[in-house]
């Protein structure tokens, strides 16, 4: 099952029989809108606070999976999930109300595939019948806790990114209708120094390359393999940085699509979302609902996505600390 020293290749594929994404207003007005099963008109979603909304949504999120999937919550063995908040506590809470013996992890945006890539291990190796994955951001709690309040009014650069509002689940199950996860590539952390936490993009394309290229040499790809290999939130700073680099490395990245999905989840042109999306939802409600809905078309067969996190906090960045990255890649097929 292990491959090299960092992929799993899935001997019996666990299968993705369900997803849920959910998503607030500026989602719903970008150009994937329709894919996304739950729109809110308001970021609040008539909650007290940003981070009870956020909670919701992850609950949201988690529902509709099970139902799609045709399941009850006492059948999900264990939930895999985290978020950005302080103690991943939107995850934390949206296990206590799914009930679900719980494994929180922290990757920052890679969260969506690192918590996919450990359910389908759960699954795949016996551990569990059904899993479920899932994660959330909010583009509110975010800038409170790494930047400053929204109220605040402060102005970003245009290298900086906007945390999508939204949240994904999916469960994975040994068998049954749905797409196969037939392998994962776990990241290591990569890091070149720089600091400046409104140019995240920057920071991140090294451990999305790193990344990308394990994967092919362990499972002797090349990029023509996949119909699409999509990154998780480089923007439009960070993407051509990250092409750049496979070019210098000889990674024909041109034989497949490749894109990102902070590129995808909004219009950039018309909305002022600065360099593009980014957050845990920007992998996982693409990843969940535009381009699975893709696979279930027959427009894509197979996907690999690279979901990329930059692991800083508030206290590092005061501390002058540069800013660790990492990059978990999932292989999807129909």
């Amino acid at each position: 099952m292990l491959q090299g020293r960092r992929t799993w290749i899935f001997d019996k594929p666990p299968v993705i029989v369900g997803t849920g994404t959910v998503v607030g207003p500026d989602e719903g007005e970008g150009p994937l809108a329709s894919d996304f099963d739950l729109v809110h008109p308001d970021m609040t979603i008539q909650q007290p606070s940003w981070e009870k909304a956020e909670r919701l949504m992850l609950e949201q999120a988690s529902d509709i999976a099970l139902s799609k999937a045709a399941l009850s919550k006492d059948k999900i063995n264990f939930y895999v999930g985290g978020d950005l908040i302080n103690q991943i506590i939107s995850s934390t809470f949206a296990a206590r109300t799914l009930g679900a013996p719980y494994l929180g992890v922290f990757g920052a945006c890679s969260t969506s595939m690192e918590s996919l890539a450990l359910a389908a291990l759960l699954v795949s190796t016996g551990a569990a019948r059904y899993a479920m994955a899932g994660t959330s951001s909010h583009n509110c709690t975010a800038e409170k806790q790494f930047r400053y309040p929204t109220e605040y009014g402060s102005q970003k650069p245009p290298t900086a990114q906007y945390t999508v509002t939204g949240a994904g689940a999916a469960v994975v199950a040994a068998e049954g209708d749905g797409p196969r996860i037939t392998s994962a590539t776990i990241g290591r952390i990569m890091d070149l120094g720089l600091k400046d936490p409104f140019d995240m993009g920057s920071a991140m394309a090294p451990a999305a390359v790193d990344t990308i290229q394990a994967h092919l040499q362990e499972t002797g790809r090349d990029p023509g393999y996949y119909d699409m290999i999509v990154t998780g939130d480089l923007a439009s700073v960070g993407h051509p940085i990250a092409a750049d680099l496979l070019k210098r490395h000889g990674v024909p990245i041109a034989e497949t699509q490749f894109n990102d999905c902070g590129l995808l989840v909004y219009d950039i042109a018309k909305q002022t979302v600065q360099a593009g999306g980014s957050g845990c939802a920007c992998s996982a409600t693409v990843a969940y609902g535009h381009l699975l809905k893709r696979i279930s078309k027959g427009e894509l067969k197979r996907l690999l996505v690279v979901a990329t996190g930059a692991l800083l906090s508030p206290l590092s960045f005061q501390q002058g600390e540069s800013i660790p990255c990492i990059a978990h890649a999932v292989s999807i097929e129909s």
